[in-house]
Parts: structure tokens; C-alpha cells; sequence
């Protein structure tokens, strides 16, 4: 065998997929009771493992390792946090090892106790005939469809908690204020991939309390959005401009407003629909029509309602603009519905989620994942390698836990920590 690597071994462990009868090197046989908790931080790799030897119950950890000298290499017998253990599983017993006090280490030696299928599946999953995005694709098919779908949905809530790190974060940076919170989460996925550092910052620097002052009027709202954003000075030739300008003046000295640099915003490569200057513009008008938007946000119960509530279109100005003073050929610039879904999708469901997290009310996860499985899928290019191999995804549920396999898992080869690949490797 080749490529052997600890993680694999450790994989075997947990999993009790060795086979046969054990016997330590010195010829004592071994029985696992039960194998122990894996230790992804420093220490031995597994605690708590009882594993009966010869006639002794033995409480404590195991260490695992590719050759038995690893120990000493590894330098094992000077740190204490490996006195405890009461087994070394090694693939290769290449030499002798003895504890600190002299004693002999317990050592069971597994190269022959790997089954064929299993090493065999797990080789062709790291080693794929052909450099493939999905290295399991050939084997797929074998899974039932029932599993896959178990399989989704366990990555769709692991990624829905993963994007609850930022609803955290955010929450923290706004003292546990929800409404603050889903104002800038709202604000930096408006931003996209390009700009969501610099319209997060303009949200926090931009206070919502004034903006909610002004919902009434929305040239106030985007005089102050712009304004901060640091689009608002020098001189301008249209009348419109010059409006936000004089509004921003105003409105920032009586506030005590620090803008940002407009060098912050990044244009190039963006399709021209996706300009700061648009996004800005139409983010004031969802602040106008909600100032009180995590409370619209919490009662929306349906894709419907979510998606009335971001239907908008930046002021008439830029019907026929994308920056200032530049003038462009017609059009409303409405929020389209791919977009408004990515907003529902990536901030109001792991707000609503992480809302039932902090306040320990199921119903408000349940509805975050109900309205998921509600949305249609998202398109890109790593969901279309994933219907090339086999799975289609069916809603915009299905779609964020393909990213998630591949992101988290595929593109990182961690087929060994994949329910997934498990399947396949015991296949």
C-alpha cells in the first residue's frame, strides 16, 4: 500500500473499519470497547478510548501514528500530555517504544488489518483517474437518493451556521441591537463580492436612527448613503448631483458625519447594473421603504413577501446614469430577482436563524430553511459541475449545500471528513 497518511488511519479508528482479530506486538490480544473521541487540538488523537488488553480494561487515550518510531520522533515521551496513553496504533511497527518511565508501550500494528474495498475506495477518491472537480463522481451513482438528500440537508444547515458567524460578529459590533445588525448585514451583501467591506463600513458610518429621520424623504437617504460613501465631492454638472451635495452638507455638519474614500469602491470588472453608485442608490430606497427592517424582515413568512419588501429601483437619476454626470443609455434600474434571492439567501436567512439560535425559537429556523427550500436554485459554475456529475440541484436549499460540499469539502480533498465520501470509502 501506498500514500498511507495518519488521517486515514485515524479515519479506520473512529470508524472501527479495521478488520480481523488484534494482538499487540508483543502478542497480547486486544478488544476495542470503544474507541475513544477523536482530538483535533494538541494531545493524543483520541480520548477516552477502552480498549481491553489481554485481560486489563484499559481507560485512556490512543495515539496514532504511521511507523511506531514516530513516537519518539514526534518527541512524545517528554510531553506529559501523552502519558495517558494506553494504546499506539501504528501501520508499521518499525521499531520498539517505551513511556518515559521505561515501560513498554502497548503497540498494534494495523497494515494488515485494512479491508481491500475500503483502501481501495478511499485511493480512488483521493487519486481520481482524471484531475475531476466532484472526485467522486464515478461512484455516485451507488448512493441512493434517499442518502443524498440526507446528506444535503445536514450541509445545508451547516452552512446556514457557518453565515451565522457573521450575523454574530455584526450583532456583537452593534451591542445586540437586531435592527442595527440586519442593517448591516443587509448593507454588505448589497455590496456583493467586490464592494461588501466598503458598504459595510458605509452602514456603520452612516447611523441608522438619521437615516430612519428622513424615511420620508428619499433624497435625504441617498444624499446621506452617497455622501458617506465619498461620492459627493468636487463639482458636478447636473442638477441632481449638485442636490445630493448640498443636501450631504447640510445633513453631515449637523450629524457630526465622517465620510469614507470614494477609492475604496471598486468599478472595474463589474458589470455596469452592479455599480456602487446603483447598489447605493437602491439600498436607499429599501431603507425607505422599511426603517424598521428587521422587524418587516421577522414578520415576512414567504419568498413573496421578502421579495416585495427589496423590490425596488434606484431613483429616476440613474435611468439614464451609472455615475455622475456620465450619461448612459435609458433604463429603470430595478433590483433584479437573481439578486433579491441572494439577499434573502445569504443575510435574512441567517438572521431569521441565528434569531431563533439566540432566543431558542425553533419556528423562526424551521421558516429560514422552509423559505430556502421555497427559492429556486442558484446558478454558477461550480453547481453546473455538480449536474454534470449527477446532482441537480431542485431549490435554493439543495444549491447552498452543494457549495457547501464543495467549498468546505471537495475543493479541500477532506473526502475523510465528508458524509458523502464516507459512504463511498465503506461502500
Amino acid at each position: 500500500m501506498v500514500n498511507i497518511n495518519e488521517s486515514f488511519l485515524q479515519y479506520l479508528w473512529q470508524h472501527r473499519l479495521l478488520e480481523g482479530s488484534f494482538f499487540t506486538t508483543d502478542g497480547q490480544p486486544v478488544t476495542i470497547d470503544h474507541p475513544g473521541f477523536l482530538n483535533r487540538d494538541a494531545g493524543p488523537d483520541f480520548s477516552q478510548a477502552r480498549i481491553r488488553i489481554g485481560q486489563t480494561l484499559w481507560v485512556g487515550n490512543v495515539e496514532i501514528h504511521i511507523r511506531a518510531s514516530d513516537w519518539n520522533r514526534h518527541c512524545h515521551s517528554l510531553n506529559r500530555a501523552f502519558d495517558n496513553v494506553v494504546l499506539h496504533v501504528v501501520y508499521e511497527n518499525d521499531s520498539p517504544v517505551t513511556l518515559q518511565n521505561g515501560h513498554p508501550l502497548p503497540t498494534l500494528q494495523i497494515k494488515n488489518h485494512i479491508p481491500q474495498p475500503v483502501w481501495d475506495n478511499y485511493t480512488a477518491l483521493i487519486n481520481p483517474p482524471a484531475p475531476s472537480p466532484v472526485p467522486c463522481a464515478d461512484k455516485l451513482p451507488s448512493l441512493s437518493p434517499h442518502y443524498i438528500h440526507t446528506a444535503l440537508e445536514r450541509l445545508l444547515l451547516e452552512r446556514i451556521e457557518q453565515k451565522c458567524d457573521n450575523v454574530r460578529r455584526l450583532l456583537a459590533a452593534s451591542h445586540g441591537d437586531w435592527e442595527q445588525c440586519a442593517y448591516i448585514l443587509l448593507a454588505h451583501y448589497f455590496g456583493g463580492k467586490v464592494n461588501a467591506f466598503p458598504f459595510e463600513l458605509l452602514a456603520q458610518s452612516t447611523p441608522q436612527t438619521l437615516l430612519a429621520r428622513w424615511s420620508d424623504r428619499p433624497v435625504r437617504i441617498e444624499a446621506l448613503l452617497m455622501g458617506q460613501a465619498g461620492f459627493l465631492s468636487g463639482y458636478f454638472e447636473d442638477d441632481y448631483p449638485r442636490q445630493l451635495q448640498s443636501d450631504y452638507e447640510a445633513l453631515r455638519q449637523g450629524a457630526g458625519l465622517n465620510p469614507l474614500s470614494a477609492h475604496m469602491w471598486r468599478f472595474f470588472r463589474l458589470r455596469p447594473y452592479g455599480f456602487p453608485t446603483i447598489r447605493i442608490s437602491q439600498f436607499a430606497q429599501v431603507i425607505c421603504r422599511s426603517h424598521n427592517l428587521f422587524s418587516h424582515l421577522l414578520e415576512s413568512t414567504s419568498p413573496l413577501q421578502l421579495r416585495q419588501l427589496f423590490d425596488v429601483a434606484a431613483s429616476p437619476y440613474w435611468d439614464n446614469h451609472y455615475r455622475f454626470d456620465a450619461p448612459s443609455p435609458g433604463s429603470p434600474k430595478r433590483l433584479g430577482s437573481s439578486f433579491i434571492d441572494r439577499l434573502i439567501i445569504n443575510a435574512w436567512a441567517p438572521l431569521l436563524y441565528e434569531y431563533g439560535n439566540a432566543h431558542s425559537l425553533q419556528h423562526y429556523k424551521d421558516r429560514a430553511v422552509d423559505v430556502l427550500m421555497q427559492l429556486p436554485p442558484e446558478q454558477n459554475n461550480v453547481l453546473s459541475k455538480w449536474k454534470k456529475a449527477g446532482i441537480d440541484a431542485r431549490s435554493a436549499a439543495e444549491s447552498q449545500a452543494l457549495l457547501q460540499l464543495h467549498q468546505n469539502y471537495c475543493s479541500q480533498h477532506l473526502c475523510l471528513n465528508c458524509q458523502i465520501g464516507y459512504k463511498i470509502i465503506t461502500n
